[in-house]
């Protein structure tokens, strides 16, 4: 074999160890990046809504989507904040894109999201914000929920997406006299 041949050899055992080496390292930082700050990682996580409303634990109810790029853009930040406050506040997410919450979506007016409702320790709806908020605003408005005070960035509202729930009014069925003059029709 001649010097050339083995150099040339070497080089290229060389260079398909860098490529594998850097290809694992792009899958494992992908696979890192994704999954730490994922909705749906984050939505697996939360706390379901039934136990939020009796454990005595003040709530940040979070109405998202998948598909929200505002909501996607504030998950990193809101993983942060999660993390930070998990032991005192219970972090719920309801995806407007399940009709499970319908009831929610329209109890809390949801119209744009991310929407935010701020629950005291009894349960009760205390302050709102919708759309995207610097974590600034939201450590803010959880200090200020944990420690029993008016919010001070309540019902502010940031960057949304366009959210319509899949209820409509149609008009009154005259027929049925338990309609006190209005029925509700799913589908839009």
């Amino acid at each position: 074999m001649s010097e050339s041949t083995s150099i040339n050899r070497l080089r290229n055992i060389i260079i398909a160890l860098a490529a594998i080496a850097l290809s694992t390292a792009i899958f494992f930082g992908f696979q890192t990046q994704t999954t730490s700050v994922s909705l749906a990682a984050q939505a697996e996580q939360s706390t379901p809504l039934e136990v939020a409303l009796t454990n005595g634990k003040p709530t940040l109810t979070e109405f998202y989507a998948n598909w929200c790029g505002s909501c996607q853009a504030m998950a990193p930040e809101l993983a942060k904040i999660k993390e930070k406050y998990a032991e005192s506040v219970n972090f719920v997410m309801l995806n407007v894109d399940n009709s499970k919450w319908l009831p929610e979506i329209l109890r809390y007016r949801v119209d744009g999201i991310p929407h935010f409702v701020f629950l005291n320790t009894t349960g009760e709806a205390i302050a709102e914000t919708i759309g995207e908020q610097p974590s600034s605003v939201m450590e803010a408005n959880l200090d200020a929920l944990l420690a029993n005070l008016t919010l001070p960035y309540a019902y502010a509202t940031g960057q949304t997406s366009d959210f319509k729930a899949s209820v409509s009014v149609s008009q009154p069925n005259s027929t049925d006299p338990r309609s006190h003059g209005a029925q509700v029709k799913v589908g839009s």
